[in-house]
């Protein structure tokens, strides 16, 4: 191998590696943050029964509990499937537990695809009920 060869392939990774860095920079760059307003709820209640809040808290628990992961399900029927911000990713139930079948008001970074909303929740409180 000749130093000219090393040179072009040393060339080429570091192009690379440039293109890489600069696509997950782009990936970031794309996050909005937003506050999101609604109820916590699991998955497949959310799909399967075209629910527009959950049954009750004990159902949310229940299914949370059993392994279906819990989203916050919006007024106009958007759904927020909570991530983790790291890799590997982790579940967030944990984080959406306490707030089981109840409307809550959470902000954090949006990111889209495909018409899909993942939310990395960095506050959630819950909504004080109407009086």
């Amino acid at each position: 191998m000749t130093i000219a060869t090393t040179a072009v392939r040393g060339v080429v990774v570091l192009s690379l590696m440039a293109a890489l860095w600069g696509a997950e920079s782009k990936a970031k760059a794309k996050a909005k943050t937003e506050t999101v307003k609604g109820y916590v709820l699991d998955s497949a209640c959310a799909f399967t029964k075209g629910l527009e809040k959950p049954i009750s808290r004990d159902c949310a628990l229940a299914c949370a509990k059993a392994g279906s992961p819990l989203v916050i399900l919006t007024a106009k029927g958007t759904i927020y499937w909570p991530i983790a911000d790291t890799t590997p990713s982790s579940s967030q139930n944990e984080k959406l537990l306490p707030f089981a079948g109840q409307k809550v008001t959470a902000t954090g970074k949006v990111f889209e695809r495909g018409g899909s909303r993942a939310f990395v929740i960095e506050k959630i409180e819950p909504q004080a009920e109407a009086k």
